[in-house]
C-alpha cells in the first residue's frame, strides 16, 4: 500500500516555511490505518515490550492501537502541565528556545521495556526527551516506532544507541 498517497503536505503550518505532514487522511482510512500500524509494530512483536508510551498527540492514537495489538498497556507523554498527577519532565531544544514534556512519575516500572511511539520524527528532540523520561523512571527504551521520518532533518542521529523504526521516509 502506498502510504505516502494518504499523507498530505500542508505548506506554512504551523509557521511560514514549514511543510506539515498531515496524516489525517491516513487515520480516517481504516485499511490504511490498519496497514500503517502493522508496519509500525512489526519489528517489536517479539521484543518483550512491557508498555507503549505515546507522544502527544498523534502518538496517542497510533501508540494505543499498537499497545492493544501487543497486549500491553499504554502511557501518555504530554506537554508540560497536562497530566493530573505527580510527573517527571525533560526539556528539549526547539528552533528558538526550549520546550518540555512530562510523564506520570508512576507510569513505568524499574526495568520495564518501553516502546516509544509517535507519528513523526523530525529533528529528534522530542523523541530524545521521551527516552530521557523513560530512563529517569528506571525503564528501558526497547525502541522507537514512527510512521513518518523526515530524514533530511537527521533526527535519527539524536537517537543513536537506540533501535529506531520508521515506515515512510521523506
Amino acid at each position: 500500500m502506498d502510504l505516502k498517497s494518504k499523507i498530505r503536505d500542508v505548506p506554512d503550518f504551523p509557521k511560514k516555511g514549514i511543510i506539515f505532514k498531515d496524516i489525517t487522511a491516513l487515520l480516517k482510512d481504516g485499511e490504511a490505518l490498519r496497514y500503517a500500524v502493522k508496519k509500525m509494530e512489526m519489528p517489536f512483536l517479539k521484543k518483550k515490550i512491557g508498555v507503549v508510551a505515546g507522544i502527544e498527540s498523534r502518538g496517542f492514537i497510533l501508540g494505543a492501537i499498537i499497545a492493544r495489538d501487543l497486549g500491553v498497556g499504554f502511557v501518555p507523554i504530554r506537554k508540560k502541565g497536562k497530566l493530573p498527577s505527580k510527573t517527571v519532565s525533560a526539556e528539549y531544544a526547539l528552533e528558538y528556545g526550549t520546550d518540555s514534556i512530562e510523564i506520570h512519575a508512576d507510569a513505568v516500572s524499574r526495568g520495564q521495556r518501553v516502546l516509544i511511539v509517535d507519528d513523526l520524527i523530525a529533528t529528534g528532540g522530542t523523541a530524545g526527551a521521551a527516552a530521557q523520561l523513560i530512563e529517569k523512571l528506571g525503564g528501558e527504551v526497547a525502541g522507537f516506532s514512527f510512521l513518518v521520518e523526515l530524514s533530511f532533518l537527521k533526527g535519527r542521529e539524536k537517537l543513536k544507541g537506540y533501535y529506531m523504526h520508521s515506515v515512510v521516509a521523506y
